[in-house]
């Protein structure tokens, strides 16, 4: 049965202390979020984006009415705590199109929906900004249009940020804490355990447990990543996935009928996974001064040592190298 069509599960009323209003706890994720796109600038190339977008802008008000595809860089969009997908296309004009609902983009009539190949994930926490840049970097590379899931941001990212979450997710991923905090707060204080999960919410099997939706893969990019690539027509080409993005797309191939990932490429950069899925080709990169990187190898070996260390943003020195990875791999 779907989870989203189930009745609503009655809350212990004393549990109902712990519900505080949406409407004061949203502007403190939202400056979560931000921070988070503070971040993003050291571990992804935003500068790049940044300037590639105002320019396009230029030119499209310039020449002709076009779209203005800047929308991702404005205050409202950095401090989203939803989700999204972003099909960026570095090539074409308006270069970048949201969507903030699964269905929505597996109904779409455009084609450019159907035709995009590869998939980005970036890591913890991060924004619009953080997943467009590393998306815009590889649509550079391969010239040719890449989605980017933007990861949602809620009331439990924020409390596992909190015990740690930037220097141990792969500790957290093993011992499941992500799953016994979104329980917690779902049994406690539903209507805040809805915050910053939109996009999760409207995949296919997405499971709701008190109308707040409850993660089936480890993460909400891990659920929105396993029912793209379950229910989409065209298969996918590539998933590449920086940071805590790799174990997310560890996650979301777990269980997929094999015919959905043979032949699929699977990059990773600054976090080695396992390499269990049939069918798939693994390409996984890590840096030899990466410390938060090797600190959640976890056994993982990568195919491929670099001279770098976990931020892919070629303004700062020894920084891998998203775009050129991409061509080598994806």
């Amino acid at each position: 049965m779907d989870g989203r069509n189930q009745p609503p599960v009655a809350v212990d009323p004393w549990l109902s202390i712990f519900e505080l209003p949406a409407a004061m706890v949203r502007p403190a994720v939202e400056s979560c979020r931000y921070f988070n796109t503070l971040v993003d600038a050291i571990f992804y190339d935003v500068p790049e984006l940044v300037g590639d977008l105002r320019r396009k802008d230029i030119e499209v008000t310039t020449h002709r009415s076009g779209k203005l595809p800047s929308r991702i860089i404005d205050l409202g969009a950095l401090t989203d705590p939803e989700g999204s997908l972003l099909l960026i296309d570095a090539t074409t004009e308006p270069y970048v199109h949201r969507y903030a609902s699964v269905e929505a983009f597996l109904d779409s009539p455009h084609p450019e929906t159907r035709e995009v190949d590869i998939v980005t994930i970036t890591g913890v926490g991060s924004s619009a900004l953080g997943s467009a840049a590393f998306g815009w970097d590889v649509s550079v590379a391969l010239e040719k249009p890449v989605l980017a899931i933007v990861p949602g941001y809620g009331v439990a990212d924020v409390l596992l940020q909190g015990l740690g979450g930037y220097f141990g997710f792969g500790l957290h991923d093993f011992l499941g804490t992500k799953s016994l905090v979104q329980y917690s707060l779902v049994h406690a204080a539903p209507a805040l355990a809805r915050l910053g999960r939109r996009l999760p919410a409207t995949t296919p099997e997405a499971k709701a447990v008190n109308g707040a939706p409850v993660f089936r893969y480890g993460s909400g990019s891990s659920d929105v990543l396993h029912a793209l690539i379950k229910e989409r027509a065209a298969r996918f080409a590539a998933v590449i996935g920086h940071s805590k993005g790799a174990l997310q797309i560890g996650n979301a191939l777990r269980s997929l009928d094999p015919a959905r990932t043979a032949g699929l490429h699977v990059v990773t950069l600054g976090c080695p996974i396992a390499e269990g899925v049939p069918g798939a080709q693994y390409h996984q990169y890590l840096g030899l001064f990466d410390a938060l990187g090797q600190a959640n190898m976890w056994g993982h070996w990568p195919e491929h040592w670099t001279e770098t260390w976990h931020s892919t943003n070629p303004w700062l020195p020894l920084t891998m190298a998203a775009g050129k990875i991409a061509r080598t791999s994806a």
